[in-house]
């Protein structure tokens, strides 16, 4: 299997991307193309003494589409840059799947309409994998559509539940709808259309879920709108990120405290390891006809080591198959 990684896309590319690549590469036994300037490329891997043996191949071009770049550029004025290359091996079948840390507009777009969208699918959505106290959710969508229909997130849902149940194992994943409240009359009508057409689904779909239930992890999957999600998902982040800031300094407050602290310390690395999102590595763009993974923008080399590994098991438990036919059946 070859998976085709946008070398300069992301806060840490592109040494924190190639590092991640060798990382996956090692322990995974995947080949690696990576796209980008060839000749910084080769230099980090040489200042590192990486060997990739054989399995290895650098696309090289200069340009670069940044997070100010109109996402629709990489469709023309960045067609040749480090993602639209990256895009282009994947969609002529030199590459089984994708993989950035770069500019989410362009990714989608890119998907959308390089890789393009599986056969029915409305909108492709990109769904994250958030922690819970007995394991983790997919919020979806988080901020591929800002506006839906009630039938998007009917195929929001079909695409959470193939995921989840060919690359987290999931055997029949609860399927919730984020509301304000919990009745079937709640919300606007947008959400009380979706909420019959995912009651009236095949899904495990177990109603309205509130946002303060989503830590808890009362379901598999929470569906909703792109910017709801993106909402939500960005408070979650920065809650979690002022908690554990907190926390550490009532660990710092005195003397009794840091001797506490040196006590719990591996339960709060534990804990601290279960929040951080490198362990997950990115977030599926879901409804495309070939694996794309979007990589958070920060990511360092196990988050992007991570972010294969899902890219390999997307790939090779064939979620778009499952999409493909769980679509097909509600036709």
């Amino acid at each position: 299997m070859r998976i085709v990684i946008d070398a300069f896309g992301g806060d840490n590319a592109p040494s924190e991307i190639v590092k991640g690549a060798f990382s996956a590469y090692k322990e995974y036994g995947v080949s690696i193309t990576l796209t980008g300037d060839k000749e910084k490329i080769e230099k980090i891997i040489s200042d590192n003494g990486f060997a990739f043996g054989d399995d290895l191949i650098i696309v090289d071009t200069k340009d670069v589409i940044s997070m100010h770049d109109e996402p629709t550029s990489i469709l023309k004025s960045h067609r040749e840059s480090s993602m639209g290359l990256a895009f282009t091996e994947l969609a002529e079948d030199r590459a089984d799947a994708f993989v950035s840390a770069g500019s989410t507009g362009a990714i989608i777009v890119g998907g959308t309409l390089i890789i393009k969208r599986i056969k029915g699918v409305k909108r492709p959505a990109l769904g994250s994998m958030l922690p819970a106290p007995n394991g983790r959710y997919m919020l979806m969508d988080m901020g591929a559509n800002s506006d839906c229909r009630p039938e998007m997130l009917l195929q929001f849902g079909y695409m959470a539940d193939a995921y989840l149940k060919k690359v987290e194992g999931v055997a029949n994943p609860k399927i919730g709808l984020l509301n304000i409240g919990v009745e079937e009359t709640k919300g606007d009508q947008l959400h009380i259309e979706a909420y019959n057409l995912l009651k009236d689904s095949s899904l495990n779909f177990v109603g309205n879920i509130e946002s303060r239930e989503m830590p808890k992890g009362v379901c598999d999957a929470v569906i909703t709108d792109g910017f709801t999600g993106n909402i939500a998902l960005k408070l979650i982040e920065g809650t979690a990120s002022t908690l554990f800031k907190m926390i550490k300094n009532v660990f710092y407050k005195n003397i009794l405290n840091k001797i506490s602290a040196l006590i719990l310390k591996k339960d709060l690395y534990s804990l601290k390891s279960i929040m951080d999102s490198s362990e997950v590595g990115g977030a599926p763009l879901l409804g495309v006809n070939k694996p794309v993974i979007k990589a958070h923008g920060s990511s360092d080399a196990k988050a992007i080591k991570n972010a294969i590994r899902q890219a390999i098991a997307f790939k090779e438990n064939d979620v778009i198959g499952l999409i493909s036919e769980n679509l097909g059946k509600e036709e």
